[in-house]
């Protein structure tokens, strides 16, 4: 029988306080890697938005990994970032031994790594994309945080579930949801608030992971704590926030991760304050503009600094 895992029995998730003597190096190494110039499409916002969550959750720092053409862009977006080419080929697609080579290296350096926003799904870049995310989730040293095209590469692989080995936060949306649910044989709806929080369990148990089932009423689950999230405002609707989203959470676990001396922060607890942080800069801008919609992503990640550090604990 499972556990009793209401969210009304879960206290409100908090943050630890942040060390006073610590550095850039204390605070966590993040990669971000995405974006793509494949197909004659280029996407650059996202791994630059997904770099800024993270900086201004907290993260020391952060390392950019995009295709060639795509990184001076997300440089500009995110100029606290650094990066590191991803190899394509003439036609922008992943290269992918070089690419898997790559992230051996990545992975060593960093203490979370986010994966997805941007990547693409164009058919010529699928191999390189599913060799990459492949790599990722079956690694077990590093917490990862997979969002977007890194979750549509994941629901083409037919032995998912046996492949998938990482400490994980899974961010989808429901399409994205719905498209991972059918080689993990979920049939639960994402859409319906009475099926939401069962439908993200069985996900979560399947793969051994947290799931964040993004929408209205964000629901974080292990597969057996569930927690729905009470706060948030409709101008979160809009391109980009998602992106925030990941970085928030993968600069929550980076810092966690670089304060701890080696131990593993519980990701359910980390994904309950990013989200908790994430809704909170939604209502703060709709309450600043008066508005309900015209949110710019950039200015979600603008307003996380404040809302982190209402939740983060007070060191005695």
């Amino acid at each position: 029988m499972k556990p009793d895992s209401s969210d009304s029995v879960l206290p409100d998730p908090r943050l630890p306080a942040r060390d006073p003597h610590g550095h850039k190096g204390t605070f966590g190494a993040i990669a971000v890697v995405g974006g793509s110039v494949s197909g004659g499409s280029m996407m650059t916002g996202a791994p630059a938005l997904a770099a800024l969550g993270a900086l201004r959750a907290g993260a020391g720092l952060v390392r950019l990994v995009c295709p060639g053409p795509v990184l001076p862009g997300a440089l500009m977006i995110a100029p606290s970032a650094t990066g590191l080419v991803l190899p394509t080929d003439s036609n922008g697609a992943i290269v992918a031994h070089e690419a898997a080579a790559l992230l051996d290296s990545v992975l060593g350096a960093c203490d979370a790594l986010a994966i997805g926003p941007g990547l693409g799904s164009e058919p010529g870049n699928r191999q390189g994309i599913e060799a990459v995310v492949l790599r990722v989730v079956q690694q077990e040293e590093r917490p990862v945080v997979v969002d977007a095209d890194a979750i549509n590469a994941l629901a083409r692989m037919p032995e998912l579930a046996r492949d998938f080995h990482a400490r994980a936060i899974l961010t989808p949306h429901p399409g994205e949801f719905r498209r991972l649910a059918e080689p993990l044989r979920v049939s639960l709806d994402p859409t319906d608030p009475a099926q939401r929080p069962a439908a993200a369990e069985a996900m979560a148990q399947k793969l051994g992971c947290i799931v964040v089932l993004k929408g209205a009423g964000t629901v974080v689950t292990d597969g057996y704590r569930t927690w729905v999230c009470p706060r948030g405002h409709p101008c979160l609707g809009t391109a980009g926030t998602g992106d925030v989203l990941t970085g928030v959470l993968a600069g929550l676990i980076g810092q966690e991760v670089g304060q701890a001396a080696g131990s593993s922060p519980d990701l359910f607890e980390t994904a309950r304050a990013g989200v908790l942080v994430h809704a909170l800069a939604g209502e703060r801008w709709a309450e600043q503009h008066g508005a309900s919609a015209g949110l710019l992503a950039t200015e979600l990640a603008d307003l996380l600094p404040p809302c982190v550090e209402s939740i983060r604990e007070v060191r005695s």
